[in-house]
C-alpha cells in the first residue's frame, strides 16, 4: 500500500505543547516540510528568538541557533556571512521582529543578507500573556488593551512586510495565511520561494504569516481562524508584496 501521509523527515516525533488552534504548529510541519522536498535538510539553520517561536527547535529536526529578543535577523546574518554555503531563515514571531527587533530587520533587508524570514503575525504577544503588540489591529481586545486598541493612542499596526519591500536587499517579500486549506498551500509555495531565492544567493526574503491565536483571541478555534479572513486582512491583505526574481 502508497504511502500518502507522514511526519516529515525534518520534523522531530514530539508531542505538541501549542493551544488548540494555534497556526505555530501547522507551519512548523510546512517549514518541515519544505525542507525536505527542498533536500537541504543537511543544510539549513533555523534561528529561533524568545516568544512562543522560540520552541521551534523542539519540533524541527534540524540545526538550529537561539536568538536573543529581537535579535534573529543579526544572529542569522552571522551566521550565514560565518558558513556562506548554510541555508539560514529566522523564524520570528511580531511580538518580536515587528517592535524590540524592528531595526536589525530593516538593516538585515538593506543591506540584502542572503537570509530568509519566517515572520508569524497573530496580533498579539502570545508567549506573555496576550499584550497588544505592534501588528494588534484597531479596536482589537488584548490584556493591555481591554477597550480594544485606539488609534489616538496606540496608533496604527505597523505592516512591517510593506516598510522592508522599499529597501533596496528585499527581494522577496510575501504574505499568506493559515487559516484556510487554500491559504495554507499558498503559505508552502511561499515557504519554498524564499528558500530558493536564497539557495539562489539573490537577497533577503521574508514570508508574513497571519496566524490564528485562540487562547489570546479569547476565541475557538474556528472564530479565531475566520476572524483572520474577516478582520486582520483588512489591515494586512494576502498578497505578494514584492518579487524582483519572478519565477524560481
Amino acid at each position: 500500500m502508497k504511502r500518502v501521509f507522514g511526519r516529515p523527515s525534518s520534523m522531530k516525533d514530539a508531542v505538541s505543547h501549542y493551544c488548540p488552534g494555534c497556526g505555530h504548529g501547522i507551519i512548523h510541519r510546512l517549514v518541515a516540510e519544505v525542507i525536505d522536498e527542498l533536500d537541504i535538510r543537511e543544510k539549513v539553520i533555523g534561528v529561533p528568538p524568545v516568544g512562543c517561536a522560540v520552541l521551534a527547535y523542539d519540533y524541527l529536526d534540524i540545526d538550529m541557533g537561539e536568538a536573543p529578543h529581537g535579535r534573529a535577523t543579526a544572529v542569522a546574518t552571522g551566521i550565514k556571512r560565518a558558513l556562506p554555503d548554510r541555508i539560514v531563515f529566522s523564524y520570528q514571531g511580531d511580538g518580536d521582529i515587528a517592535a524590540i527587533g524592528t531595526a536589525e530587520t530593516i538593516h538585515a533587508a538593506n543591506r540584502g543578507e542572503k537570509i530568509t524570514v519566517i515572520f508569524v503575525n497573530n496580533g498579539v504577544y502570545g508567549m506573555t500573556g496576550g499584550q497588544m503588540a505592534p501588528t494588534t489591529i484597531i479596536g482589537q481586545r488584548s490584556t493591555t488593551t481591554p477597550g480594544g486598541r485606539n488609534l489616538d493612542r496606540d496608533g496604527a499596526p505597523i505592516d512591517l512586510s510593506e516598510m522592508l519591500a522599499i529597501s533596496n536587499g528585499s527581494v522577496y517579500i510575501e504574505r499568506t495565511a493559515v487559516d484556510s486549506t487554500r491559504n495554507i498551500i499558498r503559505t508552502k509555495k511561499a515557504i519554498t520561494k524564499a528558500l530558493r531565492v536564497q539557495m539562489e544567493g539573490l537577497g533577503f526574503s521574508l514570508v508574513e504569516i497571519l496566524s490564528p491565536c485562540p487562547t489570546n483571541l479569547k476565541m475557538s478555534p474556528v472564530q479565531a481562524s475566520k476572524w483572520i479572513s474577516s478582520s486582520i486582512t483588512t489591515y494586512f491583505p494576502l498578497k505578494v508584496i514584492k518579487d524582483k526574481v519572478g519565477r524560481l
